[in-house]
């Protein structure tokens, strides 16, 4: 049997709101036209949303084409940004991830980011190796319970579950079809009954219980 756990990112496994924050207020100076400065709680404000929903909710009082203008710039800025200053992990995130490759388990990251965050994430902190797939909006233009899916299938998992820390989470989670954790380590609630972590450390014992559940 092939057990996996695809995870969230923003705020199930790291926590980068300060250096998009910083990243996305730099790009913005560029623009003879806007005067915004974004801060870290603002980020933080609409983490786990779609980048394009994310423009539309920063950028409503600019026409839809130069909010994607804006979006691109901010984007693009945002994962060199990253690439040099990395962002701040859970604590424990990697002997976790560590302990759950030793139990057998299979991890990948599913995420409603740009192209290139993710592999940012795991380039500027070395954690690649952990990993065996990702997927992002970015990269399939696609909501999160459609890419949940998609990863799920495309490796094979005979049993899964999603881990993450919002109720969009649990609901593109329910919506694949799969069961879900919820980290009690970042932005959100979750308004439903389900298993749950208030730190990563306790992530190996909980999945063991609960994908032997599911088995």
């Amino acid at each position: 049997m092939k057990k996996g756990i695809l995870f969230d990112l923003d705020g199930t496994l790291w926590d980068s709101s300060e250096e998009v924050a910083i990243s996305w207020t730099e790009a913005l100076k560029k623009h003879s036209d806007t005067k915004m400065e974004i801060t870290t709680e603002m980020i933080q404000g609409v983490m786990g949303k779609s980048m394009t929903e994310i423009a539309d909710i920063f950028f409503e009082a600019y026409e839809l084409e130069r909010r994607r203008e804006l979006l691109e710039d901010c984007c693009e800025a945002e994962n060199e940004y990253i690439r040099r200053h990395g962002g701040q992990l859970l604590p424990g995130l990697e002997e976790t991830l560590q302990q759950l490759r030793e139990q057998g388990y299979h991890l990948y990251i599913v995420s409603n980011c740009q192209i290139g965050y993710i592999e940012a994430f795991l380039e500027y902190h070395k954690l690649e190796r952990y990993f065996d797939d990702f997927e992002s909006f970015g990269g399939t233009g696609k909501e999160k319970s459609y890419n949940i899916r998609l990863v799920a299938e495309r490796n094979h998992l005979n049993a899964a579950v999603y881990v993450g820390d919002t109720q969009g989470d649990y609901l593109a989670a329910a919506k694949a079809g799969l069961s879900f954790i919820h980290a009690r380590t970042g932005y959100g609630a979750v308004e439903a009954e389900a298993p749950y972590i208030e730190k990563l450390s306790q992530l190996p014992e909980a999945a063991e219980k609960y994908i032997a559940s599911l088995s």
